[in-house]
């Protein structure tokens, strides 16, 4: 199993636009064979970052859906969301793996 771990810098103007962007991600990645484990917000702290997790089975499987998701219609309507709204400043992506007992 591989855990991807988004770390996003976001426009606190766009918030709403950015939780659309999020809530539709939350549903394709488990479309594509994922495990969505949410988007997290700012409440306390900084106020412009969010961040994501999401799991796939292995790297090989993440690898086929960053390829699917190019050409999913789905998927392009929401990075069009980001694109046109502007309510993602920048990202960091991290590979994860988690300990299992």
């Amino acid at each position: 199993m591989i855990t991807i771990h988004l770390k996003y810098e976001i426009d606190v103007e766009r918030l709403a636009d950015f939780e659309e962007y999020a809530r539709r991600w939350i549903h394709l990645v488990d479309r594509f064979g994922g495990t969505h484990h949410g988007y997290f917000l700012p409440s306390e702290g900084d106020s412009d970052i969010a961040y994501a997790l999401f799991s796939f089975p292995s790297l090989a499987v993440y690898e086929q859906y960053r390829l699917d998701s190019a050409s999913d219609p789905e998927c392009q309507e929401a990075f069009e969301l980001a694109r046109r709204t502007r309510c993602i400043k920048r990202y960091e992506r991290r590979f994860l793996r988690p300990l299992q007992p």
